[in-house]
């Protein structure tokens, strides 16, 4: 079968306009964690493969805003310690790698920001729900139908493809809107005690 040029962009149009028909489900996402982060909350992020390089990414921006101007906010991936994540599977397996650092690190003020493509990572998974039994805010990427995180996130965004690819490119887009309108709420910090507003 040949795949035209114009079916490449279908392919990856569709799922882009779906999240912007998401654009209430990020806006409370982002007023949520705005909230937290006005209380001195951190963010935690994770993910497997792609999708830890993405939580790496996610961190970076909050940490060391690229645009002037923007403040600074505390944000750490999970995934960066080689160390800590090789030395936790070993002992208790690999679907604990998360969730074990995050009860060592995380507070009822902070936030889980779980990143899964198809939403059925078990260490994601855990993660999250070890995060919301710490009373932290949790927010999951997901991709295809969502899989596990579908319900295990307070705040989750998925994108509606199984193809790995057009997720990760579409994730990338969703996670620099959340770090935007972050910032946006944070400069009108009178709008964190109110419901947020599409």
């Amino acid at each position: 079968m040949t795949v035209t040029v114009a079916e490449v962009f279908r392919r990856r149009a569709e799922p882009g306009a779906a999240l912007a028909g998401d654009a209430g489900a990020i806006a409370a996402a982002c007023h949520a964690m705005a909230a937290r982060f006005h209380r001195g909350g951190r963010l935690f992020t994770f993910g497997n493969g792609g999708a830890a390089t993405d939580a790496q990414h996610v961190a970076v921006e909050f940490v060391h805003p690229v645009i002037v101007g923007k403040r600074a906010l505390p944000a750490l991936s999970l995934t960066g310690d080689v160390a800590t994540l090789t030395g936790i599977g070993r002992s208790t397996g690999f679907d604990d790698v998360f969730a074990h650092q995050l009860r060592c690190f995380g507070g009822a003020a902070d936030m889980a920001f779980g990143i899964s493509p198809d939403g059925r990572c078990g260490n994601v998974l855990r993660g999250l729900e070890s995060a919301r039994d710490l009373g932290m805010l949790t927010v999951a990427l997901a991709g295809g139908d969502g899989g596990a995180l579908a319900g295990a996130a307070d705040h989750v965004v998925t994108v509606a493809s199984d193809d790995p690819r057009i997720v990760k490119e579409v994730h990338v887009t969703a996670y620099h809107m959340l770090w935007e309108l972050v910032h946006v709420f944070l400069e009108h910090p009178d709008v964190l005690v109110r419901e947020a507003v599409t």
